[in-house]
């Protein structure tokens, strides 16, 4: 199946800066391509500092119409938006699943995941309250308002990349901002039908600009760079995302960055085993292992360890490996190369140091680029696999003894977006979600993320938070007023 199977109103092969399709100044391009069969998809522009530039003129020429236009009436595009998502959310997954890969069902559910958030920032919008403060004398008034922050720059991954956008233009929008967003080269298309689909919306040109670029690091620059551009958005890697920190600096931007993780997903000996199991088959293996929440590391504790493995093995041998558009399949391919000879490396590694394979431990013969879902046990803290974080379907089994040195094993990451346990002991809940340093923590659950609720994490995991109405006020700054000579 090719990409003309998609609608092709949603098939946007050019850049878009205020109201325009673009392409490239120099003519360049970018080709996509599917994962899990090699196929080259299409071209998109690849831009850089004069297309970035144009695209933050437009974004700042937007904004005043922008930020003045009533909540009530962005609220209303937004919902149109999120309709004209829902409506073509067949399309829109097929698309992912293209050049993506990861099955129908997965992207489906994305899409859906995705569109959340644009409903509940339209919500939102009518909610962005100030406050009316004691005044310390009789003759003084004590307020503040919230205003929109302004141009939003905005930089998405490739392994989630339909929600990863709109959880950044929908609060950026419903705020009263206008942004910039460059998406990964990886998966383009996906961004694109979005952007397409906002047009047909009717929201404004110049209230979001998207460039597609394979220069990450000059159009990042030009972004960080620009004192109109007040917060920027970033969802990546740790190391990228402290460079942009750095860069941000001398314009004193605000930022959200939701940086890499080292998620631990730890299973105590009164644990549902069945339930246990359940969650880390869909926490680990979901996206083929590839998003910043899935957990890296399994913790079990000693007297359930044997169990857990077994369970665990005989699940995870359950999953097909194959193309993301087969109806059967529960687990497509790795994004690229070296994301696969990356993966096949750190198992060889661990093996190495003394981890023992259960199962997988190889590519597939699915495709270049594919990964037998793999289990290794004997696994210590200090091997690299516990270490690093592995973005693919490996599952390295730690054993611990008791409580405290699950916590201390968990905590000792430099990382702090997500973790994961499962007990049945409410004494035992209170006491390990108190005790871990992680944004965010699922108990008895193996997926956490929703509109409602605050995503984000502590340590070198990030700033900032996302969905919610705190990722609202993300976007937006508080003003005081002091008014003086009330009689």
């Amino acid at each position: 199946m090719s990409i003309s199977s998609v609608n092709s109103s949603l098939i946007k092969q050019s850049g878009y800066i205020n109201g325009q399709w673009c392409a490239a100044e120099n003519g360049a391009t970018i080709s996509v391509t599917n994962p899990a069969t090699g196929e080259t998809l299409g071209q998109v522009p690849d831009m850089g500092i004069n297309e970035t530039r144009a695209a933050i003129d437009a974004a700042s020429q937007a904004l005043v119409g922008w930020r003045e236009l009533a909540p009530k009436e962005r609220a209303r595009l937004l919902r149109r938006w999120n309709d004209l998502i829902l409506e073509h959310k067949e399309d829109l997954a097929r698309l992912m699943t293209l050049e993506q890969g990861k099955p129908l069902f997965e992207t489906l559910g994305e899409v859906l995941y995705g569109a959340s958030y644009i409903e509940w920032y339209a919500e939102e919008s009518k909610r962005a309250y100030g406050k009316v403060f004691a005044a310390p004398t009789a003759d003084k008034r004590a307020l503040s308002v919230q205003q929109p922050i302004g141009v939003v720059a905005a930089i998405t991954p490739w392994n989630f990349p339909n929600a990863m956008i709109t959880r950044k233009i929908a609060p950026a929008l419903a705020a009263g901002c206008t942004i910039v967003v460059k998406p990964s080269e990886e998966t383009p298309f996906s961004a694109l039908a979005l952007m397409a689909l906002a047009e047909q919306a009717g929201i404004p040109a110049g209230v979001i600009n998207m460039i597609t670029s394979t220069k990450a690091a000059v159009v990042g620059k030009e972004m960080t760079d620009d004192s109109r551009v007040r917060k920027l958005s970033f969802t990546g890697s740790t190391r990228v995302g402290k460079l942009l920190y750095g860069q941000s600096a001398d314009t004193v931007k605000k930022l959200s960055l939701e940086l890499g993780g080292n998620a631990p997903f730890i299973v105590f000996d009164d644990a549902d085993l069945d339930a246990a199991v359940a969650g880390a088959v869909i926490s680990k293996f979901r996206n083929a292992g590839q998003t910043c929440v899935c957990a890296n590391r399994i913790l079990v504790q000693d007297g359930i360890h044997d169990a857990f493995v077994a369970r665990f093995k005989e699940a995870v041998e359950q999953l097909v490996v194959g193309n993301g558009l087969i109806d059967t399949t529960t687990l497509g391919p790795v994004i690229n190369k070296a994301a696969i000879d990356k993966i096949a490396a750190m198992v060889d590694t661990a093996q190495t140091q003394g981890a023992e394979l259960v199962t997988g431990g190889r590519r597939h013969p699915a495709g270049e680029l594919f990964f037998a879902p793999t289990i290794l046990t004997g696994v210590t803290q200090d091997m690299e696999i516990a270490r690093q974080e592995i973005f693919g379907p490996v599952a390295p089994v730690i054993r611990f003894k008791d409580d405290a040195e699950a916590i201390a094993i968990a905590n000792d990451t430099p990382y702090g977006l997500a973790a994961y346990f499962f007990t049945e002991s409410h004494s035992r809940i209170w006491k390990i979600a108190e005790g871990l340093e992680y944004g965010m923590i699922g108990i008895n659950e193996g997926i956490l993320s929703n509109e409602i609720a605050p995503f984000g994490g502590v340590k070198e995991s990030g700033l900032g938070r996302e969905g919610s109405s705190q990722g609202l006020e993300d976007y937006m700054e508080t003003k005081y007023l002091c008014m003086g000579g009330i009689r």
